[in-house]
């Protein structure tokens, strides 16, 4: 027979140890959603500012709203998601997340095109539905490449918090 009384305990046991074996991840997709969401809400605004507003085709405004919501994510993801991990220079990274990026890009443009050209769907709710499965499958991708590719693994430890510099603590 189980002590109910060492049931909760039990269960709290393992929740807790199961948070603890995933929390870094957990932390880490927490930051990159919120980030890729920001981002999102750039890239929509974007889009449909350079589609419905100043005219230029669905395709090519897909390409300028994403060059500009890619800037601001790979601040966000160098400086705050993934600034755990090491840091292999600016450049290269850079270069790699804007490549993923590039290719995640296809996805987006695949499915706009898709529903501009081969379902003559061409309405603002079709585009919008469009960029949002277009941008949910380059998501996938981009997680994916960023942890593989781009913001790598730290090879030593690298501290939560910088050290007090300058500060004596013998007064």
């Amino acid at each position: 027979m189980i002590d109910e009384a060492e049931g909760p305990s039990r269960n709290v046991r393992f929740v807790k140890s199961l948070y603890q074996r995933f929390a870094a991840l957990l932390h880490e997709l927490t930051k990159f959603g919120i980030i890729g969401g920001l981002a999102f809400l750039i890239d929509l605004g974007a889009l449909n500012f350079f589609h419905l507003v100043v005219g230029i085709g669905p395709m090519t405004s897909k390409v300028a709203a994403t060059t500009i919501s890619t800037t601001f994510a790979y601040a966000g993801n160098r400086f705050w998601t993934f600034r755990h991990r090491e840091q292999s220079g600016l450049g290269r990274e850079y270069f790699l997340f804007f490549l993923m990026n590039g290719i995640a890009l296809l996805f987006g443009v695949l499915v706009i095109g898709f529903t501009t050209y081969t379902l003559k769907l061409d309405d603002p709710l079709s585009l919008n539905i469009a960029n949002i499965v277009g941008v949910g499958l380059g998501t996938l991708f981009r997680y994916w490449s960023y942890k593989k590719w781009v913001f790598l693994e730290a090879t030593t430890p690298i501290p939560a918090e910088l050290p007090d510099v300058g500060v004596r603590q013998d007064r």
